[in-house]
């Protein structure tokens, strides 16, 4: 019998993610794997989930025994685990990769820990695919004090011990484009920062297809946005353009994807610098059409897939609590990416 490709995942973090004191209260993973499970849309549900290695979901230094129970939770409901997010911040235990060797250290350390846990998961049969997303831990504005260029390649240089750790687990790392993250926050700066660290056979790009909407407007480098500055939304054909000029630079480096929706505005959560909106699906504002620009993606310039992303996560961050709780949000999301896969997946 022959199985779908790329599978459907849904995120967990955003039960976490823009969560906390000055915010709303986090929603435990138990119920985003139940959320996650119980969504079903004509005889189709998700695959699996991807994880927030970071407490009150998955605590960094989980035991062995921890990491068989979470294995045996998503097996009862027949989830694979797939992309695992480092907690690289500083406020979760990590550190700058920008800082001091301290900071940098810790940065890698948290990698390091992503890494045993993936491992772990594979071992107990529940993660086939799936790599370890990171990004710089640091703000634009930090890391355009001084010399930004030189901040960049010391970025890189962390992104690199961090390959080396990866690597000798087996696994890749996922650098996610998004414009909170100094050094990272452009595309230009991005395709720059991935050709720095030139380890393409353990670095590669989560593409975000919300938070990349706002590397075409230049959202936080103005200079670097590729829609013309008088570019209205009643002028689709120009907009198709960017996305084929962003993905021609960043697709050979993608080896992950979200589906989310966008209304090109910002948003803040808890302690979440602003960075794209998500919104649902079915937003009367979004400015994201999932279906087409996921095919620039995974699909090469002359409309071939690439197969490069055995899974596809929809990720919808600082969504309200009341919006996740409702079952009707889940089976709208998991719609979505089944259309995405009907127009650019395979079969095996």
């Amino acid at each position: 019998m022959s199985t779908a490709y790329p599978k459907l995942h849904n995120a967990a973090w955003p039960g976490v993610v823009g969560k906390g004191p000055d915010s709303e209260p986090p929603i435990d993973l138990d119920k985003m794997i139940e959320l996650t499970a119980a969504a079903e849309v004509d005889g189709t549900k998700f695959d699996g989930v991807d994880i927030f290695l970071s407490s009150p979901h998955v605590d960094i230094d989980s035991s062995d025994d921890d990491l068989k129970g979470l294995a045996d939770k998503l097996q009862a409901k027949d989830l694979h685990a797939g992309t695992l997010v480092a907690p690289v911040w500083p406020p979760t235990g990590g550190g700058s990769a920008m800082g001091n060797v301290e900071e940098r250290g810790r940065f890698v350390d948290q990698v390091r820990k992503a890494c045993r846990i993936g491992q772990k998961l594979k071992e107990f049969g529940v993660r086939p695919y799936g790599s370890i997303r990171i990004d710089s831990a640091v703000d634009p504005a930090t890391w355009s004090k001084g010399d930004s260029d030189a901040n960049s390649r010391l970025i890189a240089a962390t992104f690199r011990e961090a390959c080396d750790v990866a690597a000798d687990y087996g696994e890749r790392l996922a650098a996610e484009g998004e414009i909170c993250w100094g050094g990272m926050h452009s595309w230009k700066e991005m395709v720059k920062l991935l050709d720095l660290v030139d380890r393409p056979d353990v670095l590669g790009y989560q593409a975000d297809i919300a938070h990349n909407l706002l590397y075409l407007l230049g959202y936080n480098s103005p200079a670097d946005s590729i829609l013309p500055r008088d570019w209205a939304w009643d002028d689709p054909e120009t907009l198709s353009n960017a996305w084929r000029t962003l993905t021609a630079s960043l697709r050979p480096w993608t080896i992950d994807v979200h589906i989310a929706q966008n209304d090109a505005t910002v948003k803040g959560s808890g302690s979440h610098d602003k960075t794209g909106r998500h919104c649902l699906p079915n937003d009367p504002n979004g400015k994201v059409e999932a279906v087409e620009v996921a095919g620039y993606w995974l699909r090469d310039e002359n409309g071939h897939l690439t197969k490069t992303c055995r899974h596809l996560c929809w990720d919808g961050c600082m969504f309200s609590n009341e919006i996740m709780m409702k079952p009707q949000t889940w089976n709208d999301i998991l719609a979505t990416m089944i259309a995405v896969r009907d127009s650019h997946g395979w079969q095996e």
